[in-house]
């Protein structure tokens, strides 16, 4: 009879908990004292916390299996390297737990915490559970222990929470830890002084806390700022808890203003930076349209206001940071282009604001979304120019439109048209043909990023200022733009990065 005619036995992944015996499941404690095998994995020093903790419920009859790394954090002289050499391991550790499932043998692998959660399980389940019947015993985290020790919620409402590893890159750890509500970063050991920069690079340090060995003996809490890198086992995390109820009471001259770029649509667009601005601020003064895109926060007080206040709105911004707030003004696209980090700015020059931090967080710009919506018409030298005339004057903006044309530049076109203006966009397009051919492809991008998305490209000479609105922007073609229709039917325009030679 073949080994796929016989009866097999049945593998378990047995998960055991953060450490103490006290927290394993019942049905981890009723498949361990069914089973024929017990596994479990150690380093070469031969001691496995995971035996530890489920010793007391080992039979003398019991078959055990040590799965020993060969490997744990010293070199090795592998042709594969580390990566290599535990690939074997892994290999050879299933085909050893495989003669016991063909012999009909029920066999448990024991994993602390649980066995799907970064644990050495999986890599055994990944080679075994197609060919024998498996089940999978879930076990407490060491994420939930190390909250439960902490006494303080995790996470809360709609609050994001971020489980990392701490092999991660530093500036990975530090965009992550920036964008995220509440975060535990695991495997700390020799990585505990990159992941310590990054937390406080992202501006999070105050708030995180450490936790090493939760519920086993030796453990220890504290604040991750305060604890010293020497001490810091594997077998420890460093936790960012809820921010909800969490915003402490802040001093006058704790409060700065960020001005962030939300990009032109929704959450998609943001950084990471203004996710974790965005996340951390006392309050959010800005546009209300640009406000809705922002996930309301417990805690948070929100200043919406019309779009043609920007001074007044820099202002209060800028006092609320002067009694200690910290402040998000919210801006559309890119703070820097046409919109609130030059409002912020003008008056924080002022004297009675000198003392009052302030950060400009970029985002991505209006004309970079329609741009890749379209191709790549940027891809050359480029300018832009509003052509509101609400703050200046139409022969400044019709004479940059003749330098910028005449200098054979791919032109961005801002604030094109409103209920209030309609003529901007035909005068430019008629000045435009004096320099351009009336086949330029013109790029309309219309909400891009948002619901009523339409972005398609015409000639220069068919551009009609009915289609434009505010919430559109225009990309005009130099004489060296290319654009084609792909098989989908779709066009795409590029501009060469080349120039020609005269």
């Amino acid at each position: 009879m073949s080994v796929s005619e016989q009866q097999t036995g049945r593998l378990y992944g047995v998960g055991l908990g953060p450490g103490d015996p006290a927290l394993m499941t019942l049905r981890a404690v009723e498949v361990i004292a069914g089973a024929d095998v017990v596994a479990y994995h150690s380093a070469r020093h031969g001691r496995s916390i995971a035996r530890s903790i489920a010793a007391e419920h080992l039979r003398a009859d019991h078959i055990e299996e040590a799965l020993v790394y060969p490997v744990t954090t010293e070199t090795t002289d592998h042709p594969g390297g580390y990566r290599g050499a535990m690939e074997d391991f892994y290999t050879e550790a299933a085909a050893r737990l495989a003669v016991h499932l063909d012999a009909g043998r029920t066999v448990a692998v024991l994993a602390e915490g649980d066995p799907l959660f970064y644990g050495s399980y999986m890599h055994m389940h990944k080679r075994l559970a197609d060919r024998y019947p498996t089940e999978v015993i879930p076990g407490v985290t060491s994420v939930s222990a190390a909250a439960a020790r902490l006494g303080t919620p995790l996470a809360e409402g709609e609050e994001v929470l971020t489980i990392l590893p701490g092999t991660l890159p530093e500036d990975e750890l530090t965009a992550r830890l920036a964008a995220t509500d509440a975060a535990v970063v695991m495997k700390l050991g020799r990585t505990f002084p990159a992941v310590r920069r990054a937390f406080e690079a992202s501006g999070r340090l105050p708030e995180a806390r450490y936790v090493e060995r939760a519920t086993m003996a030796g453990e220890r809490l504290g604040e991750l700022a305060e604890t010293d890198a020497d001490s810091v086992p594997y077998f420890a995390v460093a936790v960012l808890p809820s921010r909800i109820d969490a915003r402490p009471e802040r001093a006058p001259g704790d409060g700065e203003v960020a001005v962030v770029g939300t990009g032109p649509a929704g959450p998609l667009w943001l950084t990471p930076e203004t996710r974790g601005a965005l996340a951390a601020a006392d309050d959010l003064v800005g546009y209300t349209t640009y406000l809705d895109r922002v996930p309301v926060r417990p805690g948070q007080i929100r200043h919406g206001s019309d779009n043609k206040v920007e001074s007044e709105r820099a202002e209060f911004a800028l006092d609320l940071a002067r009694r200690g707030r910290r402040v998000a003004v919210v801006s559309g696209g890119d703070p820097g282009v046409f919109a609130m980090a030059t409002a912020v700015l003008e008056v924080a020059a002022q004297e009675e604001y000198a003392d009052v931090p302030v950060r400009v967080l970029p985002g991505v710009t209006a004309a970079n979304a329609a741009a890749a919506r379209a191709g790549a018409p940027l891809g050359h030298d480029y300018a832009t120019v509003s052509l509101s005339d609400r703050l200046k004057p139409w022969e400044v903006i019709a004479g940059r439109l003749r330098a910028a044309a005449s200098a054979d530049l791919v032109l961005a076109l801002y604030n094109p048209g409103s209920r209030s203006r309609t003529w901007q966009v035909g005068k430019a397009r008629d000045l435009l043909l004096e320099h351009r051919s009336p086949d330029t492809p013109v790029v309309i991008g219309r909400d891009v990023g948002g619901p009523a998305e339409s972005v398609r490209t015409v000639r220069l000479a068919d551009l009609d200022p009915a289609e434009v609105d505010m919430r559109t922007i225009l990309i005009v073609g130099s004489s060296q733009t290319r654009w084609e229709r792909r098989g989908d039917g779709r066009h795409i325009v590029w501009t060469p990065r080349r120039y020609p030679e005269d």
